[in-house]
């Protein structure tokens, strides 16, 4: 065993290495996460990747390390081409989306990551892995993947750590390979941003301005 090392801060939990396979999630707010844990072993079980969970109780959550980059990280290396990583993207949604719905979810329904976008893709030994379920949910697949669209509008129009460019690439090859309709439920995605108590004032108000980016760039032609 190894003494718990901060590997990182997000903007409401710190992640701690446990020892050479496991790290530790510690919401700084307290916040309960056996309703995050019971759909990540929901989706794991039924072959989708994600990091393995092996212990959740109040503010944290025992999982499993994955070693390798953040899927931003490999494009902004030049390490992965941007239309493969914007495949990888609509890939997971299009994977996510296809599983059986929870028992007692509502009609049409499915498990929801609504934060999936490059940061919380991690490329480990065994392939893509998606992290960070925290905003996980029963809902429709389009509001998903609208959500990862607004994200990186976002990053766009912010010019978000240098990063607008490579964005903006990858927002427009996403349009064109995301499962559904981006659009549909893009209302709601902005409903959803703008009610986040993590996002800055700064931050949300872009949120007009990045929906606008990915009205005009999706054609709905695939």
């Amino acid at each position: 065993m190894f003494d718990p090392v901060l590997l990182g801060a997000g903007r409401d939990a710190d992640v701690f290495a446990l020892d050479e396979g496991r790290v530790l999630r510690r919401y700084r707010n307290g916040a309960d996460v056996t309703g995050e844990a019971a759909i990540m072993r929901y989706v794991a079980d039924r072959g989708f990747p994600v990091p393995r969970v092996d212990r959740a109780e109040g503010a944290d959550l025992v999982m499993e390390r994955i070693d390798g980059p953040t899927l931003r990280a490999a494009m902004a290396a030049g390490d992965l081409d941007l239309p493969a990583g914007a495949e990888i993207l609509a890939d997971l949604h299009r994977r996510l989306h296809d599983l059986p719905a929870r028992p007692g979810s509502g009609l049409r329904t499915r498990v929801v990551h609504l934060d999936l976008h490059p940061e919380n893709v991690m490329l480990g030994s065994r392939g893509p892995v998606v992290i960070d379920w925290r905003n996980a949910r029963d809902d429709q697949p389009d509001l998903d993947v609208g959500m990862t669209a607004l994200i990186l509008a976002e990053v766009v129009v912010g010019d978000m750590f240098g990063l607008g460019a490579l964005a903006d690439a990858v927002l427009t090859a996403f349009l064109d390979r995301a499962p559904g309709d981006p659009v549909r439920l893009l209302t709601s995605a902005v409903a959803m941003r703008r009610g986040n108590p993590t996002l800055s004032a700064e931050e949300k108000g872009r949120l007009a301005s990045a929906a606008t980016l990915v009205r005009a760039g999706y054609t709905g032609l695939r």
